[in-house]
């Protein structure tokens, strides 16, 4: 098992005490945490974690670059095991999650199997909830089966990932020159070299969403950015749900650019941005009755429009400035 990890101490130990609940000898399971030179005492954590259950073969390796796709890659080339399974640092698997991943592999056959992401806050405030059900929600998530839950079947991706090595050493490494994206890309090699990625619900784990709107901002403009990036490879790889946000937000830029000279436009840009407004609200009420948290109200509007806004206009900066960039290395050749 790999975990990248970095500055992880609030919940590493979670993850740590859930490996002794997964349904497999502990003598099998090797865990090698791939850590970007914490400074938080998370390896004095997993130091003191690994001295108390000595059983657990616990072995930390340094990853200088601080790069997931690195941290995987130095995993995987200094582990030994015929099936790697990736789990990161903010995360819980479920008991039995392990034995699991190994049965749904053998039964299935696929290449990679994963399965739902319980997402929970990390903070326990009206927004640290209201973020944690936004991630969780079709409006935020779109049909992403691993957010949301669904039947058995073949997915595009899924979090995290059990696959075997042999598939690692067919299709090369988690590409190192995309810093988030690597596991999907990942996954797109895996479908071209005609493997299979398969989700089944019963494989849960539990996520930790970002505690406040900053955090998640960024978690989400990360990701577009580099979808854009990682699209000039594997254009055909773009899915309804990620391409939404971006042309929304463009749709956006044209209205409100066109609106002082045009009473079309003003209009066409007021009516979008009532409809959307109503119906994330809408969707915040439903969530606020749901969930019997009267700051969904106010709280899941403000995460979905953060989650919507950051990942679309990354997106289009990331697509814009990579235009500009392969036009400089085309002159240059």
């Amino acid at each position: 098992m790999i975990v990248p990890c970095y500055n992880e101490r609030a919940t590493i130990g979670q993850l740590l005490e859930a490996l002794l609940q997964q349904g497999v000898d502990l003598r099998d399971l090797e865990v090698i945490i791939s850590d970007g030179m914490s400074t938080d005492g998370t390896r004095e954590a997993v130091l003191t974690f690994g001295q108390a259950h000595p059983g657990l073969g616990i072995r930390i390796i340094d990853n200088p670059d601080r790069s997931i796709p690195a941290a995987l890659n130095q995993g995987i080339q200094q582990s030994k095991g015929d099936v790697i399974v990736r789990l990161d640092a903010h995360s819980v698997p479920d008991p039995g999650y392990i034995r699991r991943c190994l049965e749904v592999l053998q039964t299935t056959g696929a290449a990679n199997v994963g399965g739902v992401w319980d997402v929970r806050p990390s903070a326990e405030t009206w927004i640290g909830k209201a973020i944690a059900a936004a991630a969780a929600h079709p409006l935020g998530a779109g049909d992403a089966r691993y957010r949301i839950s669904g039947r058995a079947g073949v997915v595009d991706t899924v979090p995290f990932g059990a696959f075997r090595r042999e598939w690692y050493d067919r299709i090369g490494p988690f590409n190192e020159s995309l810093p988030t994206n690597e596991d999907y890309e990942f996954n797109v090699r895996l479908r071209q070299a005609g493997g299979t990625v398969w989700f089944d619900p019963s494989i849960r784990s539990a996520y930790f969403a970002r505690s406040n709107l900053r955090g998640l901002a960024r978690q989400y403009a990360r990701y577009g950015f580099w979808k854009s990036r990682m699209l000039r490879s594997h254009p055909d790889s773009l899915r309804w749900r990620q391409a939404i946000p971006p042309l929304f937000v463009l749709a956006l830029l044209v209205l409100g650019a066109i609106s002082p000279f045009s009473i079309t436009g003003r209009l066409s840009l007021a009516l979008s941005l009532v409809a959307y407004v109503s119906v994330t609200v809408v969707a915040a009420a439903a969530e606020a009755v749901k969930r019997r948290d009267p700051g969904q109200v106010v709280g899941f509007p403000l995460a979905i429009w953060t989650i919507h806004f950051a990942w679309g206009a990354a997106f289009l900066w990331g697509f814009i400035s990579g235009l500009f960039e392969g036009g400089k290395r085309a002159r240059r050749a």
